[in-house]
């Protein structure tokens, strides 16, 4: 395997099912070496770099927030624990059907599915976020959405990496 083809392996999920965010992202952090902020500097460039279309692929392979698939149990390992670190996974049924009502509408609206780093929030301050967010214009929340990809990304790194909290 190639020193390309082991970060891609490595560092492909970070942004969710978007292995083209580390395939274009190798050659600066290579050059950087490999600490949480480098690579995480590196994949974000590569991703604001990337098309509209290309950075909207990326904010639909986000899972809904206490959606289908994490009900179905079909979540990424990293998506399973950052929900469950807000208590997504412990849901009475009228919150539930809360998030699947809040989803639905943010997902009409904006056409990808609600996107926050949940680390540090409790399901309250997801919910208000939510209520918040979906007022914005498309291209305030696509913005928004975008951030907080490159902050999820941000945590999946420093955990992957530990030691670095620069990053």
């Amino acid at each position: 395997m190639s020193d390309r083809e082991t970060f891609v392996d490595r560092f492909g999920g970070v942004f969710e099912h978007s292995p083209w965010v580390a395939e274009r992202a190798y050659d600066r952090a290579a050059a950087c070496g490999l600490t949480a902020g480098s690579v995480h500097s590196a994949l974000c460039n590569a991703f604001r770099a990337a098309s509209p279309a290309e950075r909207l692929a990326v904010l639909k392979a986000h899972p809904d927030l206490a959606g289908k698939l994490a009900i179905a149990g079909k979540l990424t390992a990293d998506s399973r624990a950052e929900q469950a670190s807000a208590g997504l996974d412990r849901l009475s049924p009228e919150e539930h059907q809360r998030f699947t009502a809040l989803n639905k509408a943010y997902t009409k609206k904006f056409g990808f599915p609600f996107i926050i780093a949940v680390k540090g929030l409790t399901k309250d301050d997801i919910i208000a976020a939510f209520e918040r967010r979906i007022d914005n214009s498309a291209e305030e929340e696509f913005e928004t959405a975008c951030a907080q990809v490159e902050q999820i990304a941000r945590l999946r790194l420093r955990s992957m990496l530990p030691g670095d909290e620069n990053a």
